[in-house]
């Protein structure tokens, strides 16, 4: 079996938000930090990416509100206050 493209930057996705899990699982990257919520915002655009070919409409929708909720992490950490040193 041949990867197109286009399932290449699907699995490239979910590789992406597996691995930010399993990172934040192994207590290896901060649930509030900018790593993690970019590796789930990126994930869940390349995975909207090749859904927008091969279609799955209850996928679609879980990648909107996946992509809504790493949004919401990454302007909350740009809100947070800068510690003083």
């Amino acid at each position: 079996m041949e990867l197109g493209i286009i399932d290449m930057i699907g699995m490239t996705g979910t590789l992406l938000v597996v691995l930010a899990y399993f990172l934040l699982q192994l207590e290896k990257a901060d649930a509030k930090g900018i790593i993690y919520n970019m590796m789930n915002l990126i994930g869940a655009i390349l995975l909207l990416v090749s859904l927008c070919f091969n279609f799955n409409l209850a996928s679609f929708v879980i990648e909107l509100f996946w992509i809504s909720a790493s949004l919401i992490g990454v302007i909350k950490y740009y809100r947070r206050p800068v510690p003083e040193v």
